[in-house]
């Protein structure tokens, strides 16, 4: 199932998409949270109302996706979003060619966050901050939602904690990166963190392994991969990040990005005004924004 949450009318609800161009209201059933995140922390009995209602549900029950405002499927979530940087070889590669540094692959996973305030969703617009950088980048990834309380959790069990997978467009200031000698500052400005359109529950996404991703600008495609190229695995993540650190219900866990991205391109060529960023995942779909003033 692919759930989403949308905005009419100051209203905010969650949907179950439909098809291409139609959602089911989950407002339908008083008994169902109209929350992302308290949906999930329901678990599988929460679930199993929701599969009940798709049952039930006839044409007549159907909304079009164009009557309401598609936003970040968990628009504010209790934490930053947890990311993990250098987490593709063919990224890592370019981005020591593209700052003239010795090629190094991480030992273990690099985690940094972005906060909530970063987030946007669907065809929600990117500020280009004119007065901040010069530098504006992109960054496709694949992201994990958590769906129960995790510590401590082994590779091997990693994946029984995943509730289901986003997209996320890491934007990246990379001059503000480079000049506050961090990740955070340059990848934690409002906007900066594009998730949905929707999230795919863990059955239906499947194994995280071997799913396309393909980044374009203005209908040029930068990025193109596979989640095979991942330095650490979904599940490795997870587990490093859960020794000794609670992950909880609605968490949000940003993977890494393949090569591709503008700062390790000859010439570079970083966002504009106007720009359109397409992301997609196979399996999720296409999430899109563009760079406004």
């Amino acid at each position: 199932m692919k759930f989403l949450t949308y905005r009419h009318k100051d209203k905010f609800g969650v949907g179950i998409l439909h098809g291409p161009e139609q959602f089911i209201d989950l407002g339908q059933d008083p008994s169902l949270p109209t929350d992302m995140t308290a949906l999930i922390a329901g678990g599988e009995l929460t679930l199993s109302k929701v599969r009940e209602l798709v049952a039930q549900s006839g044409t007549d029950k159907l909304q079009t996706l164009s009557s309401v405002e598609i936003v970040a499927p968990i628009p504010k979530p209790r934490k930053n979003v947890f990311c993990v940087g250098r987490n593709y070889r063919g990224h890592i590669i370019e981005g020591a060619r593209a700052r003239g540094i010795e090629v190094t692959f991480p030992k273990v996973p690099e985690f940094f966050t972005k906060p909530a305030t970063s987030i946007i969703g669907q065809d929600a617009g990117i500020r280009r901050y004119q007065n901040l950088t010069d530098q504006l980048d992109y960054e496709i990834e694949l992201a994990v939602v958590i769906g129960r309380e995790t510590r401590d959790v082994s590779v091997e069990h990693a994946l029984c904690s995943v509730w289901g997978y986003t997209i996320i467009n890491d934007i990246s200031a990379r001059d503000l990166q480079r000049a506050h000698g961090q990740w955070f500052k340059g990848k934690g400005l409002d906007t900066f963190c594009p998730m949905g359109p929707w999230i795919v529950t863990a059955d239906e996404f499947g194994d995280p392994e071997g799913h396309r991703l393909a980044l374009s600008v203005n209908g040029g495609v930068r990025q193109e991969s596979t989640t095979t190229d991942l330095l650490f695995s979904v599940a490795e993540i997870i587990s490093h990040l859960s020794a000794g650190l609670t992950l909880e219900p609605g968490d949000i866990i940003a993977t890494g990005t393949p090569g591709g991205v503008a700062l390790g391109m000859t010439p570079q060529a970083f966002l504009e005004v106007d720009d359109i960023v397409d992301a997609e995942i196979h399996g999720i779909g296409v999430l899109r924004n563009r760079v406004i003033p």
